[in-house]
């Protein structure tokens, strides 16, 4: 009944918008792209539809670790071309069968796409629904060395999920591509005394025949690459409403009560330090996930983020600006998520602007560059800034400049965290504080629930400001070497170096430093 009457809802918002719109003209179908040509990830998402909506439903046959999860999925999604056949992301282990509008459809596998053929083709502008029954995906044993296994990985009493930035699609068929944000419900099936945990709202729970039912609602777009399904011995405690917002926090039955108190004593506190800063938060409720494994990095899950133990091994210093970290991408890089993954500086840049500003506020901004053991850190944001200045050319050479990486085994450097806070805080010298922070509000009221670009940025900076901000931002999100940094002309970028030497001062995060997605 409740997935009946979310697909009715989501399906009559679809049929209504398309009815206000004027009728596209007739025109020959031809196939969806199986890629929408992003520079770091080709293959990645489809052409010829907009996704609206998904349903996902979801069993784990047992409570082993290793259980594999088996489900049925459909998209409510609109006809962006009149389409003779379209393709899903899907790299899972098995598919059983597809549905497009409730009639079985032709289909096959290419690699880790879905190629659908409908029995008749699909209207530009047409709403569909396509159904993808009995897929099979199974979660690994996570190498923090190796993404690909930290997709659906196991941890010490269940599974989770971590599907940035092209994993979604290797346990969901989808269309896995951040600028194609969908609202979701999904349902999890679990054995009894299991628990299931998903993003967005708890709305029903129920036990019968030695299975447990969990079902969540997410209202508020969310990209496939924040998807989270957890399962297993896990903990739920609710802690009331802090800061506005009611706070849920999920923790591995093991590490309850070492774990769960650090957690609960900085979300509240935390949740009220960024909403003074950039405003209202924009989901329903929010959490962390804490589980005992080691993935090799934090995950800004949409209103559940990942974290895994080994980040508390680390001292306070290290995991309280994690999950402020992790926080803020609730407003940056899922509020507003990238348009292309050349853009992730927008969420990871300012992730660590607002991680850095909290860290120098609590006598934490220990962070470094360099990864040298006896670097000893930064005793505020303004040193930090300057040493990341330093790097500019070398970092722009080995590593791309920070809106253009060079290329996908780069995405995730410095460059993207620190380099992109070093954009912003050009941005504030050029013009003053206030502004700088009118520009943060407004671009995340502009862009709230969508996707946006870095050129986006550029001019929304520039209209916010007055000021024609195109050339200047250009060259420090493009350029290929680091332009003056405006109020500090003292400040000086070293020499790039050769290829060789430059191995020794690694571009990932040093040791205590770990990377936070």
């Amino acid at each position: 009944m409740l997935r009946a009457l979310v697909l009715s809802l989501a399906a009559a918002a679809v049929f209504a918008s398309s009815a206000a719109a004027a009728a596209p003209p007739a025109a020959t179908p031809t196939p969806g792209a199986a890629g929408l040509d992003d520079r770091l990830f080709p293959l990645l998402g489809n052409g010829g539809y907009d996704v609206q909506h998904y349903d996902v439903d979801v069993r784990y046959a047992t409570s082993a670790p290793s259980s594999p999860m088996q489900g049925t999925v459909t998209l409510l999604a609109r006809a962006t071309q009149a389409l003779s056949r379209f393709d899903l992301d899907f790299a899972g282990q098995s598919v059983g069968g597809v549905a497009v509008n409730g009639r079985a459809a032709a289909w096959r596998r290419d690699g880790e796409e879905l190629v659908i053929t409908p029995r008749q083709p699909l209207a530009n502008g047409a709403p569909f629904l396509v159904t993808v029954s009995n897929f099979v995906a199974v979660p690994t044993v996570p190498d923090g060395n190796d993404e690909s296994t930290t997709a659906f990985f196991q941890h010490s009493v269940g599974s989770a999920t971590a599907g940035q930035p092209n994993w979604a699609h290797s346990f969901l068929p989808s269309n896995d591509y951040p600028s194609d944000k969908a609202t979701w419900d999904v349902r999890m099936d679990v054995p009894a005394g299991e628990t299931a945990v998903s993003n967005g709202v708890p709305v029903a729970r129920w036990t019968a025949g030695g299975r447990a039912h969990f079902v969540y609602l997410q209202r508020q777009p969310m990209a496939t690459e924040l998807l989270q399904l957890a399962v297993g011995a896990l903990d739920v405690k609710s802690h009331g409403v802090q800061a506005g917002v009611p706070i849920r926090d999920v923790t591995a039955a093991p590490v309850t009560d070492s774990i769960g108190p650090l957690v609960d004593s900085v979300t509240g506190p935390q949740m009220g330090w960024m909403q003074q800063r950039v405003g209202r938060y924009p989901f329903d409720l929010y959490g962390s996930l804490v589980v005992e494994a080691d993935i090799g990095f934090a995950l800004e899950s949409q209103t559940l983020e990942l974290v895994d133990t080994t980040w508390f091994d680390y001292g306070q210093g290290v995991w309280e600006p994690t999950l402020l970290h992790e926080l803020s991408h609730m407003w940056f890089g899922d509020s507003v998520s990238p348009a292309t993954w050349s853009d992730l500086w927008l969420n990871e840049g300012h992730a660590s602007w607002y991680e850095f500003l909290y860290a120098e506020e609590k006598g934490e901004l220990v962070d470094d560059t360099t990864g040298y053991p006896d670097d000893d850190g930064y005793a505020t944001f303004d040193e930090l800034m300057k040493a990341v200045y330093a790097h500019g050319d070398q970092w722009r050479a080995d590593s791309g400049p920070v809106a253009l990486p060079s290329s996908s085994d780069t995405l995730f450097d410095l460059q993207r965290y620190h380099g992109g806070a070093l954009v912003l805080y050009a941005l504030r010298q050029q013009v003053g504080t206030a502004t700088f922070q009118r520009i943060e509000r407004e671009w995340l009221r502009a862009y709230e629930g969508r996707s946006a670009s870095t050129d986006d940025f550029i001019a929304l900076a520039s209209r916010v400001s007055g000021q024609d901000l195109s050339g200047f931002l250009r060259a420090w999100a493009y350029g290929t070497t680091t332009p003056p940094m405006p109020g500090h002309p003292d400040w000086k970028v070293d020499p790039v170096v050769d290829e060789s030497a430059a191995k020794v001062a690694p571009l990932l995060a040093p040791a205590g430093e770990r990377p936070r997605k």
